[in-house]
């Protein structure tokens, strides 16, 4: 093993590596996550990322965090983005550690475009996204032969912290089976309203899942029009994962963390294989 970790890329002087995390579970780190880590001088990370992720850090890395959480005081993304430059052009093996992907509502591109501008030699270390592996581990698949052929990410809000007006909410809520929501809580009652106006069913399934993949993960399912309420009801918090479509009602089998606990798992979650079998 140790001898194939050797052929992973050496981390240069004045370069800067973009490196996804994951959702938090620090088993979801990528190798070449790890081989940053471990090779890196300076790792700027940000709130989302699970500090147990930090432990792969070599013995003198500095730690800088550039944390942005909606509502909070924030160091401002033109800042996060120039303090790469300048790490980098003092000779540091800069590591900006994000979580989930850095290319999935991550700010990746706009870090990225800053060290463009400014002749900064970089890496791009992607990471598995929390609208996949997150959903995974509450036992919901993003696609399923029986429900669905498309699926849709998007955020829940824009730069000014609202609902983003350039949402074409009818095509979205017609044109996709499954839809995976970042950054979505806060404004769940509006999301939701607007998707039951263009069409999808008040009763439609909805799972929010919260510090996903980690020890305090929480999940919640619910229905389109109760949504608001029962995420009032159980104070639930972010950053949450949420997602609408008929693949929430896979998780009665899929649930395998809460079959680890006891959990009794069905074979027939959309009722779909005794039809089948009574054809």
């Amino acid at each position: 093993m140790r001898a194939k970790r050797n052929k992973l890329p050496k981390f240069e002087i004045g370069h800067v590596w973009l490196v996804g995390a994951g959702p938090g579970d620090p088993g979801l780190l990528t190798l070449h996550a790890v081989n940053a880590l471990e090779q890196a001088d300076v790792i700027v990370y940000d709130a989302l990322v699970n500090e147990e992720c930090l432990s792969f850090a070599g013995p003198s890395a500095v730690l800088e965090y550039a944390g942005k959480r909606g509502g909070k005081p924030s160091p401002q993304q033109r800042d996060i983005s120039l303090r790469l430059v300048e790490l980098a052009r003092a000779g540091k093996r800069v590591l900006r550690l994000k979580g989930g992907d850095p290319f999935v509502f991550g700010r990746g591109g706009e870090e990225a475009l800053t060290l463009v501008e400014h002749d900064v030699p970089f890496r791009i270390v992607p990471g598995i996204t929390a609208g996949i592996g997150g959903l995974a581990y509450a036992g919901i698949p993003v696609t399923h032969r029986e429900t669905n052929q498309s699926v849709t990410f998007l955020t829940g809000h824009d730069a000014t912290g609202l609902v983003p007006d350039s949402m074409d909410w009818k095509s979205i809520a017609q044109g996709s089976a499954v839809i995976v929501m970042y950054m979505a809580m806060k404004h769940i009652g509006l999301i939701a309203s607007r998707l039951m106006e263009a069409g999808r069913p008040f009763d439609e399934p909805v799972a929010f899942v919260c510090n996903a993949t980690t020890a305090h993960q929480q999940v919640l399912e619910t229905t389109l029009e109760k949504a608001e309420s029962d995420v009032e009801a159980a104070d639930l918090r972010p950053p949450a994962i949420v997602v609408v479509g008929q693949v929430v009602r896979l998780r009665g089998a899929l649930d395998w963390l809460g079959a680890l606990e006891g959990r009794v798992l069905t074979n027939d979650p959309l009722g779909t294989r005794r039809a089948k079998d009574a054809g």
